[in-house]
């Protein structure tokens, strides 16, 4: 399994400290955001490749701190200069899958989240199902599910609806920013962009993706920080 970092955004709402630098490169307690996302990873043995996708105005931090790792890393610059230019989450991976031709499981994260549980999880749990895999929470608070992607399942995980952003919001299943896709689905990214799914966002992507092929959803068993804003950084640094 190779595993895509999306790390290619601007965080505007972070200004002034996220103006010259990655947000992903921020330290939390003394360790940067993505790194632990990979150290987490690493005690899996799951990933053999780990692929960084930056833009264009961050990319030597992070050829910078790819010193400081031993595990393959790849960091690619998809050529976005400013929030106003950026490709958007769902180009930004196909981009590295058609850079790097790859032709396994892939699972896709957002390079700027605090997890206080495993990815490994999910990803046992994606094999259990030999399926694609996205992960969900309970999310009681209307306002928060109208700012995220929420989801209906049958009683076998599966998901058979999907709805990013929803005004009236069919269930209280929120959807986080994390996805594993099989390989076989992979050239289903591409037919996404190329049929006009919106790509800002992941989730744009896979309210196409689930009524095109099955996905199921893991119930994550921690909580998910999303360091979205200078008080949520601040709040946990």
């Amino acid at each position: 399994m190779i595993c895509i970092l999306l790390c290619a955004g601007y965080a505007t709402r972070m200004y002034p400290l996220t103006e010259n630098f990655p947000k992903p490169l921020l330290k939390i307690k003394g360790k940067t955001i993505i790194d632990r996302l990979i150290d987490d990873l690493e005690n899996g043995q799951k990933i053999t490749k780990y692929i960084i996708v930056s833009n264009h105005k961050f990319i030597n931090e992070f050829i910078l701190w790819k010193k400081t790792r031993k595990e393959n890393i790849v960091v690619l610059d998809d050529g976005s200069t400013a929030n106003e230019n950026r490709l958007g989450a769902v180009k930004d991976i196909w981009f590295a899958i058609n850079n790097e031709h790859i032709d396994e499981d892939i699972i896709v994260l957002a390079g700027d989240n605090l997890l206080d549980f495993s990815l490994n999880e999910f990803i046992k749990f994606s094999e259990s199902k030999n399926a694609n895999a996205i992960m969900t929470y309970k999310e009681n608070d209307v306002t928060r599910l109208r700012r995220t992607g929420v989801i209906e399942m049958d009683t076998e995980n599966r998901v058979i609806s999907f709805e990013e952003k929803p005004l009236n919001p069919k269930s209280n299943n929120a959807v986080p920013p994390f996805y594993i896709f099989k390989k076989d689905n992979l050239k289903l990214i591409y037919k996404g962009i190329e049929s006009g799914c919106a790509v800002d966002a992941p989730g744009m992507f896979i309210e196409w993706f689930v009524k095109h092929t099955s996905i199921y959803a893991w119930s994550m068993t921690g909580n998910r920080i999303d360091i979205g804003n200078l008080d949520d950084y601040y709040a946990n640094r």
